[in-house]
């Protein structure tokens, strides 16, 4: 199996603007992926996205550094950092946007795992968490932009 990237397109009835402040604004991402986010969407500045475990009421807080923000085409951040001062390697989460006839097209591209230098162990297991987690969060991004739209 190959470990270098993840890639899902999902179509969205919802224009390239619409989708871009739902990819790129906090308040829009609490909404489809983890349970609060803080950052602004700029080049370089840094932020945290936090998941809450429902069984234990912990939170798990990863950093983030947004690295591109062009819109209404695309943007990406840094994650998941070997070192605590967001230094080291990350992983690279892009979403690209292109506008269809009937909406936009969404691309989300999920590199660097064989950078990080784990263990290949360890590059199995992070690999397969972060297929299912974006097997499980692309459809939540597709159905919050459905919901975004018809409350327009």
């Amino acid at each position: 199996m190959e470990y270098g990237s993840i890639e899902r397109e999902i179509h969205v009835d919802a224009s390239p603007e619409v989708v871009f402040e739902v990819v790129s604004r906090p308040e829009h991402m609490r909404e489809w992926w983890p349970d609060d986010a803080r950052f602004k969407s700029v080049p370089g500045a840094p932020g945290e996205l936090f998941w809450r475990d429902e069984t234990t009421g912990e939170t798990m807080t990863v950093a983030l550094t947004v690295v591109e923000v062009d819109p209404p085409s695309r943007f990406s951040f840094r994650w998941c950092y070997t070192d605590a001062e967001r230094g080291g390697d990350s992983l690279l989460v892009t979403f690209d946007l292109l506008p269809t006839e009937q909406g936009t097209r969404v691309r989300m591209t999920e590199t660097g795992f064989r950078e990080m230098g784990w263990e290949i162990a360890v590059l199995e297991e992070q690999y397969r968490d972060h297929v299912s987690g974006w097997d499980h969060y692309i459809p939540r991004l597709d159905a919050y932009i459905a919901r975004v739209v018809s409350a327009a």
